[in-house]
């Protein structure tokens, strides 16, 4: 499955952090994962031009799985995070 279908078709909880600067991205979907099962997917949408780095940073340090990033365009981009 592809990261693009899958970021998609299987996500079970959406964040939309769009026009947030960090750290609030990471802090909504810190508090977003805390609520979810292990194994389901986050999304969370953000304008952040630092925030791939910021995600990658995030995912090491907690342990949950950086699945994808992807750029959307006009300056979105989209983290897919799994629960661990």
């Amino acid at each position: 499955m592809s990261a693009q279908r899958e970021a998609s078709d299987a996500v079970d909880v959406e964040v939309d952090a769009r026009g947030m600067n960090c750290p609030l991205p990471i802090l909504k979907a810190k508090k977003a994962l805390s609520a979810m099962h292990s194994g389901q997917l986050l999304r969370v949408l953000a304008t952040d031009p630092g925030s791939n780095r910021d995600f990658q940073a995030f995912a090491r340090q907690t342990g949950n799985e950086l699945v994808a990033q992807i750029e959307q365009g006009q300056g979105v981009y989209a983290h897919l995070l799994r629960r661990r």
